[in-house]
């Protein structure tokens, strides 16, 4: 590269400097350079343009495909990792929609088994009170025998011994109680 400059610079001091003549002093001849000046200015660009083409091109077109391939990359692992996300979003929704389905099913499953024990327990309150309720009657029942048992030994002996002031005879013990519970039963038949 330094050899093109001192290429450049040499043409520039070898060509012959260019007298400005009268004619040349008018507006269009301070802006048009000198031929020897285009000239060695365009073999300067040209030379300038070919190292440009030959190696500035080729490594910034390099550089822009592998900027270029970067982002394609990067682009593309985010629509993989957007499409992991969203796959993931969907088994997550489904996974929980699994779950409620599940406790849907067990709050029902516990609903249906409480049910059941409250039945289970009401019928068996309710045996437990039918069957109190059974021996209650009977014991009412056999209480109730008991009673009219020791009623009539009362009525027999207070029959008896009524019945032994008023006839003032003497009776045995034996026929006298035959003959109360006679009368009793009569009057229990009455009743």
């Amino acid at each position: 590269m330094p050899y093109l400059f001192a290429l450049a610079a040499t043409l520039l001091a070898t060509a012959e400097p260019v007298p400005i003549s009268e004619e040349a002093t008018g507006g269009a001849g301070l802006l048009l350079p000198a031929p020897e000046e285009l000239f060695a200015g365009l073999i300067a660009f040209a030379i300038v343009f070919f190292f440009a083409w030959k190696w500035v091109i080729p490594a910034l077109n390099q550089t822009l495909d592998a900027r270029s391939a970067a982002i394609k990359a990067e682009l593309e692992a985010a629509e993989a990792a957007k499409h992991e996300a969203e796959s993931l979003l969907e088994d997550y929704r489904s996974q929980l929609a699994g779950a409620r389905e599940e406790a849907a099913r067990i709050i029902d499953e516990a609903r249906e088994s409480a049910d059941a024990v409250k039945a289970d327990i009401v019928a068996r309150a309710e045996a437990e009170a039918e069957a109190i309720r059974s021996r209650a009657r009977e014991e009412i029942a056999a209480e109730r025998e008991r009673v009219a048992a020791d009623l009539k030994g009362q009525v027999a002996d207070l029959a008896i011994q009524i019945a032994g002031k008023l006839v003032a005879e003497s009776l045995d013990v034996e026929r006298q109680r035959a003959l109360v519970d006679r009368y009793i039963e009569e009057l229990g038949g009455v009743q």
